[in-house]
């Protein structure tokens, strides 16, 4: 597929314009959550992917996965990318574009299991898929250093439930969490209705779903709320204009109160996880390959990361 990244880009307003409906209509409390699901699935062929990207179906941790890598990739270590969606949607379908941007930009392989979804199957089962998925790379011989973890939305919330379980059941951690605009407590109630993309009644509706019969301020569901002593370097974005940057803000002074190296960057006039977008929109793409930097980075030999 022909890489349209470097050559059109569409104006901020006009993707707004496109976006806006789309995300109001798919993503609706009102609508059940296959059809939510499928919509979104349908509408991700508009993310087109760099020219020389190569997915490859696998299973990984016992689920569907894909394996996303560019032409002429060198990089020895591997991310695993958890995608958002309010733990209730989403898939590797849907994020196939942010997965090879990342892959050509890092130089390494992004693996993005298709994790179970609630209400089908409520918290914990998402976490103990990614736990699955992460000790089945280092059973292939990678090292958990060289094994770098992103996710956005709920999936960086899970990204972040999973550094707190590696580290609490194996002694173990990745070698940096890379989240976009993380839902990292789902029990807090934004301060305003919606944002461009995500609104207050469906994501109510996904934290009950993902919530099921558990306990609210159990960290797998919450990680917010949980020890985050410990855990590897982590890089948050958001948007100035998302339901979810407050709590980020507060995600980020809680590992720093932590002692947990955190960058923080906040974008403005794009809208949650525009990094989908990459494709269409430049200051998406920016975004993107700013947090490629930082996973390409810390999957670097400590000997060349020291340098300068």
């Amino acid at each position: 597929m022909p890489d349209f990244s470097k050559s059109f880009s569409l104006p901020l307003p006009v993707a707004r314009a496109i976006l806006h409906p789309m995300f109001r209509f798919a993503m609706h409390s009102r609508l059940p959550f296959t059809l939510q699901r499928a919509l979104l699935d349908a509408g991700s062929v508009l993310q087109t992917l760099p020219g020389g990207t190569r997915v490859d179906r696998m299973r990984l941790g016992g689920r569907p996965a894909e394996r996303v890598t560019a032409a002429g990739a060198t990089g020895s270590g591997a991310v695993l990318y958890l995608h958002g969606g309010g733990y209730t949607i989403g898939s590797p379908a849907t994020h196939r574009s942010l997965a090879a941007h990342l892959a050509r930009d890092i130089g390494c392989a992004v693996h993005v299991p298709d994790y179970r979804l609630a209400p089908e199957h409520p918290c914990p089962a998402a976490l103990d898929d990614a736990e699955a998925a992460f000790l089945e790379l280092v059973s292939t011989g990678l090292a958990p250093e060289h094994i770098a973890v992103s996710g956005d939305s709920a999936g960086g919330g899970l990204a972040l439930a999973l550094a707190q379980r590696l580290r609490d059941r194996h002694d173990i951690r990745p070698a940096a969490l890379g989240l976009i605009a993380p839902w990292a407590d789902p029990n807090e109630l934004p301060g305003r209705a919606r944002d461009l993309v995500i609104n207050t009644p469906w994501s109510r509706m996904c934290a009950a779903a993902y919530l099921g019969d558990g306990d609210p301020l159990d960290s797998g569901y919450a990680p917010l709320l949980g020890d985050l002593r410990g855990l590897p370097d982590i890089y948050v974005q958001v948007d100035a204009g998302e339901l979810l940057h407050d709590q980020c803000v507060r995600l980020v002074d809680a590992l720093r109160a932590a002692e947990v190296p955190v960058r923080f960057s906040v974008t403005r006039g794009l809208w949650h996880v525009s990094q989908l977008q990459a494709s269409l929109v430049e200051p998406a793409a920016a975004a993107a390959r700013e947090l490629a930097e930082f996973l390409g980075e810390s999957l670097q030999p400590a000997q060349i990361r020291s340098i300068g």
